[in-house]
């Protein structure tokens, strides 16, 4: 359990003004900071006395011992006192290094609400992503990534959920189940806060932990020792050579003890190979179980109102005893599976049938507990990835849920999108609409005019909104929608494909894509650039056509304005707009706002001049 803190929350009478983030977030850092110093005090002061008592107890023994000044027992009395001492003073240590994280808990929420986080969150790709449809064209992952803003979960189990979350639609009832949930969450700070601190104090990575892959194949897998009479039989033997033990002491009997000795060496030797097996695949699977215990044990103790997360807590309780319980029960066994490692146990194994013992032991749990473990794992997942969402909304009060609508022609409307990556004060936001009169926004510009910042603004806004997280807007009204993005596609040395190839094959799934259900949301930069005008505009037309035959909607970018008469005048399903620059004291200006109609002029040849090139 982590170190209750005090509180730093807000008066919440009516007429008070709810601390902001920022300022909720710099008194709980600076509280946590004081239980630093006090704990370190604290760990100073215990330190100094803990010597004391070693100097005290030396100082007994000398009289005790040599000058015979009283009795030895006197020794006790130092060495109870600092057996104390020392057992307080882990404690110490422990509420120490909880606050500790507390505080980097919060230094991290500050950054993240500065825009300062890039290098803080999680870089790992923590799911397959080869061939994905829009995860590298939107930066779902990676440095500087999405993924890496919004995850704040100590588990993978958390992270894969969130991950699975960001990379395929959810439906509409789950997507407002999830709001919900985030919303009721969105307030929680001592929650975030305990699951934030939870796990080994020692440990130097905190980030994340419990691998369920290896977890769920031993938890579901069959049983090995099967002559459940052993597992009753094995405490008589040991009580058997306990007893016998004690006779050989006290009448120098000692064939009895022998003869226990030998059956019980027979028994071990007979279930050797199941017992080593059992022993070494569990020992494998059980890592990180004291942290999967201390964050079921939390979430069992929160109260909550909305169904999704009532489920979620339900979840935890829906088997014989609570997750929380069994995953400990699970722990301890692993600590048994540890300590083979002991001398002393390895010189006891026989005579207590330790290994035996502890084997079926393990048995036992997966035979009570196995199926359930995947419940427990997927439940802890879920309510992380929420955790994680509500994070976010908490740190960013000014980003809405988006408004879903379950019926009519597919829809994007967007007023005043920005771009969750970029910096605040560097993003510049734009009105969006597709889907009500255009179907087709073909967004025109010169070079780094931000056309495709704005596909990934308009992707990424797309991504949260789907994963039923708040979105970098005013507001934003979107039909259920599938994704499909080119904007990053790159030649591949290793496969032998050239970047158009690579284009096209990526335009062909994107063409699949669009043929399902929901209908298709496109984003496609600087569309067939790989080839020549003649087959680029052929083809351009061509992909339009079909994607706007099966229902999509979406926007395609170029610098080439002949595709910006793809479909004609008359085709209002087309709509031309663009985003223009300007040269002024040398240097290439942007304003990156949207503007109707087709750009009027381009600036490859002033860029050329500018840097020095001859042209």
């Amino acid at each position: 359990m982590p170190p209750t803190f005090p509180s730093t929350a807000s008066t919440t009478t009516p007429s008070a003004t709810p601390a902001s983030p920022t300022e909720e977030y710099r008194q709980r850092r600076q509280a946590r900071e004081q239980q630093v110093a006090h704990f370190e005090k604290t760990h100073i002061r215990l330190g100094n006395l803990r010597l004391l008592l070693v100097a005290a107890a030396l100082a007994i023994a000398w009289f005790a011992l040599e000058q015979h000044a009283f009795s030895a027992w006197w020794l006790l009395a130092p060495t109870a006192l600092f057996i104390a001492t020392a057992i307080y003073h882990a404690k110490i240590l422990q509420r120490r290094a909880c606050a500790e994280r507390a505080v980097n808990f919060y230094a991290k929420g500050l950054a993240r609400i500065e825009d300062r986080w890039v290098g803080e969150g999680q870089q790992q790709i923590p799911v397959e992503i080869t061939g994905h449809l829009y995860a590298s064209d939107l930066d779902l992952f990676g440095p500087a990534s999405l993924f890496e803003l919004l995850s704040q979960a100590r588990t993978r189990m958390g992270e894969e959920t969130l991950a699975h979350w960001l990379l395929a639609p959810a439906s509409i009832p789950t997507i407002r189940n999830r709001q919900q949930a985030i919303a009721e969450l969105n307030p929680r700070l001592d929650l975030r806060e305990d699951i934030a601190v939870l796990g080994d104090t020692a440990a130097k990575n905190i980030r994340t932990g419990v691998h369920p892959e290896a977890l769920l194949a031993w938890a579901e897998a069959p049983a090995k020792l099967h002559r459940q009479v052993i597992r009753w039989i094995a405490p008589l033997f040991v009580l058997a050579a306990i007893a016998t033990a004690i006779l050989w002491d006290q009448t120098g009997a000692k064939a009895p003890f022998f003869a226990v000795l030998i059956a019980e060496g027979l028994i071990a030797l007979t279930l050797r190979r199941r017992v080593n097996e059992v022993l070494a695949t569990t020992g494998e699977a059980l890592s990180d179980l004291k942290l999967l215990s201390a964050l079921l044990a939390r979430l069992e103790r929160e109260s909550f109102e909305t169904p999704a997360l009532q489920r979620i807590r339900q979840s935890l309780f829906s088997h014989r005893i609570p997750g929380s319980k069994a995953i400990a029960r699970l722990a301890k066994i692993g600590d048994y599976i540890d300590s083979l490692e002991h001398v002393l146990v390895h010189l006891f194994d026989i005579p207590l049938l330790y290994s035996v013992q502890t084997a079926y032991a393990a048995e036992a749990w997966r035979s009570a507990h196995g199926r359930a473990v995947r419940i427990w794992l997927s439940t802890l997942g879920e309510a992380e990835a929420l955790l994680s969402l509500s994070a976010y909304s908490y740190e960013h009060p000014a980003d809405p849920f988006p408004e879903l609508i379950e019926s009519g022609p597919p829809l994007f409307h967007a007023e005043q999108l920005g771009h969750p990556l970029i910096p605040a004060a560097k993003c510049v936001r734009n009105t969006v609409r597709v889907g009500e009169t255009a179907k087709v926004l073909l967004i025109s510009g010169s070079n780094m005019s931000g056309k495709s910042t704005l596909m990934r603004a308009i992707g990424i806004n797309a991504v949260l909104a789907l994963a039923g997280a708040p979105v970098r807007a005013q507001s934003l009204r979107l039909t259920p929608l599938h994704i499909g993005a080119s904007i990053l596609i790159n030649d591949s040395l290793q496969e032998g494909a050239s970047r158009f190839y690579a284009e096209i094959t990526r335009l062909r799934h994107i063409c699949d894509l669009a043929e399902q259900q929901p209908p298709l949301l496109f984003l496609l930069d600087e569309l067939l650039q790989g080839t020549n005008s003649k087959d680029r505009l052929t083809g351009a037309e061509g992909v339009v056509r079909a994607l706007l035959a099966t229902g999509a909607i979406g926007l395609i970018s170029t610098h080439d304005l002949a595709l910006t008469n793809i479909g004609g005048p008359e085709d209002h399903r087309l709509q031309n707009l663009h985003l223009q620059d300007e040269i002024a004291d040398g240097k290439m200006k942007f304003d990156y706002k949207l503007r109707q109609g087709v750009v009027t002029h381009s600036n490859g040849i002033e860029l050329m001049r500018l840097i020095g090139l001859k042209v």
